[in-house]
């Protein structure tokens, strides 16, 4: 139940702190007195518009705390407007996002306010007062949760379909680039060895007589380089038998003769592996010209880089396999969730329609009590044309007040008396399920009057012994049967300004409220006499 509620420069409101007592709580007020503004401050904590219109002082923040008791735990909500229209929510002092603060607020209070009558006609709202009713909240989030999963797949599935799509019309072009590239059996460092090759094919002879000419000067028959080594070795040992300093020398000088003398012999070995093969030039010319085209047609570098980009389009068409399998896994998964949300559909469609036999039968009950004794009201739960996120059910209220009068939806047919009521018992039947502690009414019985008023006020009265109901009302069958009564009147401040205020009515003040709303503003003995009636007071005079 709401035990306080704190409002801070809101509209017409300076101030106001309200304790509200449990049960059945009447406020009354002149036209115009602020009772609407009372529930605008209200609303605000459910998320309500906020603009410039709220803050009387459009220098101060525009502050709406309410203290809320269920359960035996104690809930504080507080909105916090700044003169720049940034709304800050907290939860017990601890800052939320607004969808928290309507979630929680969601489930402490409801507010109907003079045009909610209106919203019997939402399909929206016919959906949640049959799963409220059906208690099918659970189910309806599992089929919501398996419904956005499709969605998702489904995105994801036509994601990946348009990548493959891109890939195959690429993998023609790659195809044929990437069989141009396998065929050339590229290998690391081959452009190098060739252009040696081809070097050495082509400067043969020079190579050749180059080779000879340093091996015949180096071990020729005459005057060669290994003979005179030869000969500067035997004289240096024969100086070393005089002066033993200078052996070192002499192996000094054979070592040079035996490099000398190996040079001689890979010089031999080169000049035999030089090939004279204008065959083989040809072949090493052509393996070139083929890689330097590849080099041109790709814009590589280099045989490295041809060679990463045909493992790079190799790789491209793994990638494709791959999309191809991870579409295939998600098209499982899709077909899975598919049929898993058609099973939900089929178990929710069950349970709403099943439900909603019993509802129609006990609001037809509670509609009839409101003399309306050939009410007829009907649920139809029409297929939708496909999946949505609610389900596959399309509801539809149909009403007849009379007998003889074929049954039409509500919003056809009702009048704004009917209406009301209807709403008012549906508030009834939807409270008691929905273990709402709070419940506003903001004039619910507009357009009835008379026995019709006395009884919607019974069933009013009925709501508040099971839970809180804060009722704004303008007539008298209604007002006199609250547990308790605030009049809601306008006063003035120091600075001559209009505010709002409340009060609590008891004894004579309640009895002269109620022959206010029975009169008007001349109010008359009769008036009285009714309003003590209607309150079962009993005068001293």
């Amino acid at each position: 139940m709401l035990e306080r509620l704190t409002i801070q420069n809101y509209a017409l409101i300076e101030s106001l702190d309200i304790e509200f007592p449990d049960g059945l709580v009447i406020m009354t007020g002149e036209t115009g007195a602020g009772k609407s503004v009372l529930l605008g401050a209200v609303s605000l904590l459910k998320g309500g518009k906020a603009d410039s219109s709220v803050l009387r002082d459009a220098q101060k923040n525009c502050v709406v705390e309410a203290v809320f008791s269920a359960g035996g735990v104690q809930t504080i909500l507080r909105r916090v407007t700044s003169p720049l229209m940034r709304s800050r929510f907290f939860i017990d002092d601890e800052p939320v996002s607004a969808s928290k603060m309507a979630d929680i607020s969601s489930r402490l209070m409801d507010i109907h306010s003079q045009h909610s009558n209106l919203i019997l006609t939402d399909r929206k709202f016919q959906l949640e007062m049959i799963d409220s009713f059906c208690s099918t909240q659970k189910l309806l989030s599992r089929y919501e949760a398996e419904h956005n999963a499709i969605k998702e797949l489904e995105r994801a599935v036509g994601s990946i379909a348009e990548k493959i799509d891109t890939e195959e019309k690429e993998r023609q072009i790659r195809s044929a680039e990437l069989h141009k590239l396998q065929e050339a059996q590229l290998k690391e460092g081959e452009q190098e060895l060739l252009e040696q090759e081809q070097m050495r094919l082509e400067h043969s002879e020079t190579l050749k007589e180059n080779a000879l000419s340093a091996i015949e000067l180096l071990d020729g028959e005459a005057g060669s380089v290994l003979q005179s080594l030869r000969a500067a070795v035997r004289n240096v040992e024969h100086l070393a038998e005089f002066d033993s300093g200078l052996g070192q020398l002499a192996k000094r000088l054979e070592s040079c003769r035996v490099e000398c003398k190996d040079i001689v012999s890979d010089l031999e070995k080169f000049s035999s592996a030089v090939e004279d093969s204008p065959m083989r030039l040809a072949q090493v010319q052509q393996r070139l010209d083929d890689i330097y085209s590849l080099m041109r047609r790709f814009s590589c570098n280099d045989v490295s880089s041809l060679i990463a980009l045909k493992d790079s389009l190799l790789q491209s068409e793994t990638d494709l396999e791959d999309l191809k399998e991870e579409k295939s896994r998600l098209e499982k998964q899709l077909a899975a969730a598919v049929e898993k949300r058609k099973t939900l559909s089929e178990e929710l469609s069950s349970k709403r329609r099943a439900g909603a036999h019993r509802l129609e039968k006990m609001l037809q009950e509670s509609i009839r009590t409101l003399e309306m004794p050939d009410a007829r009201i009907v649920i139809e739960l029409v297929p939708t044309a496909g999946f949505v996120s609610d389900g596959v059910d399309d509801p539809h209220i149909l009403f007849s007040a009379n007998p003889k009068e074929k049954l039409v939806e509500l919003d056809k047919v009702a009048s704004g008396g009917e209406l009301s009521r209807i709403m008012l018992c549906i508030k009834s039947l939807m409270s008691g399920f929905m273990q709402m502690p709070t419940v506003f009414f903001d004039e619910i019985d507009v357009g009835v009057s008379g026995s019709v008023a006395d009884k919607m006020g019974r069933q009013i009265v009925n709501m508040g012994r099971n839970m809180q109901v804060v009722a704004i009302t303008h007539l008298p069958q209604v007002a006199s049967k609250g547990a308790a009564h605030l009049l809601v009147y306008k006063d003035n401040t120091p600075d001559g300004r209009n505010t709002v205020r409340l009060r609590t009515l008891e004894g004579k003040d309640r009895v002269m409220e109620i022959a206010r709303l029975l009169s008007g503003e001349n109010t008359t003995v009769q008036a009285i006499a009714n309003a003590e009636v209607l309150l079962g007071y009993k005068s001293d005079n």
